[in-house]
């Protein structure tokens, strides 16, 4: 029913969001008929146009909290690869019911440069399915686009997929990982892999469900922020797990997509729930940025105000996510913490159970990498893949620890691009030969 109230709701206000988006343009327009008579009378300038500078900051304002966020877009239309622009072109390699690997291809008509490119490693980055898009990663596939031949897995809204294309489990997003693995091996030979966050885990259990088959494994694997084993540093996220009960989660997080979307019916953990969740992690923050936002429109600054406004669009645009896979996820990594404890089992295919065992992988490099002011993923969580990959030599094992990091922080921004990515591009660039 909370489902349905809240569409209920979204729909009141949607009329409300719009006449404050429109109101507020009029305002801040001098040539407007509103405007118009304060942008020519130097007395009325003096002393009310800065009102209407404020009333048209509280009412854009109004519109950015009140309006409803869709899923962004990549937008990276090229990138500099050896200190020339090529256009980028994105494309769906594999289309599955919760998930689309998306293909950014490089195009150039320069003979050199195709050689250039068609010799660059290929790479698989596992975006997190824990609430946001994975548009998220924009800033890492931007950066590794200069040295890599890209694909990423792009989840879908679990609201749009028809409940006819049934469930998704954990184990279907493992499955999900070695299907993805396999196009890659299959189409350029080998892959190399990346996953953030959340994915880490399903990472694993797939090159480590690959290993013990016999398969080809990628040529390396990095491991970005991620929940391998909980039980260290525990931070808000792992707390809340372990103090309720699975129960608890089902009873209170679990409900049924409405009648007005493609998944009716379907049993999901909705995305409303998430932000409102990660709003509340942080919530003085949030309030501090609305209100320097505020005033950064009455000042008339535009690039700080435009900046808000690209993280927000990110930042509130969220996904529902299948309750089973949810649940599953709560259950298996934050409670029983079944891959460190070698308790994990997952059906594959046929309906028969495997068990995960990442010291059967012999042959992919391993990086973990870590933030040092990570409040989602702690310290030590990340890097104790290598404690379970007792297989893979000492020399193809590392760790790095970003000072003074984050969690978005090790994936995005300035300190991705100058400190974590080198280490990644370098380890991709060893194996790769």
């Amino acid at each position: 029913m909370l489902y349905q109230l809240y569409e209920a709701q979204r729909s009141f206000m949607e009329p409300f969001a719009e006449f404050a988006h429109t109101t507020a343009k009029l305002l801040s327009n001098p040539t407007t008929p509103i405007a118009a008579p304060y942008a020519s009378n130097p007395f009325v300038d003096q002393f009310t146009q800065p009102l209407t500078q404020r009333l048209s900051a509280g009412y854009d304002l109004m519109y950015r909290l009140g309006k409803d966020y869709v899923k962004p877009a990549f937008g990276i239309q090229s990138v500099a690869v050896n200190g020339s622009d090529v256009a980028v072109f994105e494309s769906i390699a594999l289309d599955k019911a919760f998930c689309e690997l998306r293909h950014f291809k490089r195009l150039t008509d320069n003979a050199k440069m195709l050689g250039t490119l068609q010799k660059q490693p290929v790479v698989l980055i596992v975006a997190p399915l824990s609430g946001h898009y994975a548009t998220l990663l924009r800033d890492t596939v931007r950066t590794m686009l200069g040295d890599h031949n890209v694909y990423v897995t792009d989840w879908k809204n679990a609201r749009t997929v028809p409940t006819t294309d049934g469930a998704f489990h954990l184990d279907d997003y493992v499955h999900y990982v070695e299907d993805f693995i396999r196009h890659l091996q299959a189409e350029h030979g080998n892959c190399h892999v990346v996953s953030v966050c959340q994915p880490t885990v399903p990472v694993l259990a797939a090159v480590s469900l690959m290993a013990s088959r016999g398969e080809t494994t990628p040529l390396s694997m990095t491991m970005m922020g991620g929940p391998i084993d909980g039980t260290k540093t525990p931070t808000a996220v792992n707390n809340l797990a372990t103090k309720n009960g699975f129960d608890w989660f089902e009873r209170n997080l679990i409900y049924t997509v409405p009648s007005n979307f493609a998944g009716k019916g379907r049993r999901v953990y909705p995305g409303f729930l998430q932000h409102t969740g990660f709003v509340a992690m942080n919530a003085d923050r949030h309030k501090k940025s609305h209100y320097d936002y505020f005033a950064d429109l009455v000042k008339g600054d535009d690039e700080s105000a435009e900046a808000h406004r690209k993280f927000y669009d990110e930042y509130n645009a969220v996904l529902d996510m299948d309750a089973d896979y949810y649940l599953e996820t709560i259950k298996i990594v934050f409670q029983d913490f079944a891959l460190v404890n070698g308790t994990w089992d997952v059906k594959n295919a046929k309906g028969k159970l495997e068990r995960v065992k990442p010291q059967d992988i012999k042959t992919t490099a391993l990086l973990t990498v870590e933030g040092e002011l990570d409040d989602i993923a702690g310290i030590g969580q990340t890097e104790a893949a290598h404690g379970l990959c007792t297989g893979i030599s000492k020399a193809k094992r590392q760790h790095y620890e970003v000072k003074g990091a984050g969690h978005y922080g090790i994936f995005s921004g300035s300190k991705w691009r100058d400190q974590v990515y080198p280490e990644v591009k370098a380890l991709i660039a060893k194996y790769q030969k």
